[in-house]
């Protein structure tokens, strides 16, 4: 794989040991579709080149990306807190989000979480269009935001 981007992260284990993450080069399939190879080397179950396929390099480029996270967020090491930025400032790590729209009530729910139950949220606090949701520990929740069409960046609005 000729290698044209990389991140480096680390799991907090004892010892310590990297997770390497590397996009290659996008190329252009027999049949005329893209692929975009990806690999994440210190995660159990993902050492070997993988690859995802799609209309052009761009997009091809893009779903690696997007398959990369989601592989790295929904690891058992991420869920357990051990998987961190080598490069994020102490205390901060990169986090994904979860976002719902609803265009035909306008409204948009940002989500800590992949899967919310219900009354999980035991404190809601108001601020104009947003009503935030917290935990029973205090934890950040949720974003529950009216008028979404005016106030979501255009990426996220799905």
């Amino acid at each position: 794989m000729y290698e044209i981007a990389h991140r480096v992260l680390v799991l907090r284990t004892d010892p310590p040991r990297d997770v390497v993450v590397t996009l290659g080069l996008p190329y252009e399939e027999p049949a005329g579709e893209w692929s975009c190879p990806y690999r994440i080397d210190g995660l159990a179950g993902w050492e070997h080149e993988r690859k995802v396929t799609a209309f052009d390099s761009l997009e091809a480029i893009g779903l690696a990306m997007v398959t990369v996270r989601a592989a790295l967020a929904g690891s058992h090491e991420a869920k357990e807190g051990l998987l961190s930025w080598d490069d994020a400032p102490s205390g901060r790590r990169a986090r994904t989000v979860y976002v719902s729209v609803d265009q035909e009530h306008d409204i948009a729910y940002v989500s800590m979480k992949h899967e919310m139950s219900p009354g999980e949220a035991v404190r809601q606090a108001e601020a104009g269009d947003v009503i935030v949701d917290y935990g029973e520990s205090g934890q950040l929740l949720g974003l529950e935001i009216m008028n979404a069409a005016a106030v979501l960046p255009p990426e996220l609005r799905l």
